[in-house]
């Protein structure tokens, strides 16, 4: 089993930058394919970005793609989520999480096996 950390939420204004990371502990990361998802009160947990093995593969989500960055560093054990051009439809609780077994559907929250407990982010307008 893996735990998965998540932080470095908080409030920021309209047109600021975040930058999240999530940590493992238990074994590393380096086969899985790590995601992160976020979810608003009152909506359904959303695609953000996924991140491949080697960190060779990158995916958005529509409505972040160009203002996020997904990465990963294996020997920190690590994946961040650098989030800019931020904007109050971005409040969200955003969580981590980890594919052991990727098979090829990195947008769907089913797929992955581990997930960590949330961190908060709030844009203020």
């Amino acid at each position: 089993q893996v735990q998965l950390v998540e932080s470095g939420g908080g409030l920021v204004q309209a047109g600021g930058s975040l930058r999240l990371s999530c940590a493992a502990v238990g074994r590393p990361l380096t086969n899985d394919y790590m995601g992160w998802f976020r979810q608003a009160p009152g909506k359904e947990r959303e695609f953000v970005a996924a991140i491949s093995w080697s960190g060779g593969y990158t995916y958005y989500g529509d409505s972040v793609k160009g203002r996020f960055i997904i990465s990963r560093n294996n020997a920190r054990n690590t994946v961040y989520l650098q989030m800019n051009s931020l904007t109050p439809e971005d409040t969200a609780v955003y969580y981590c999480a980890a594919d052991e077994h990727y098979r090829g559907r990195y947008y769907i929250p089913n797929e992955y096996e581990y997930w960590g407990q949330g961190t908060q982010v709030t844009v203020s307008s």
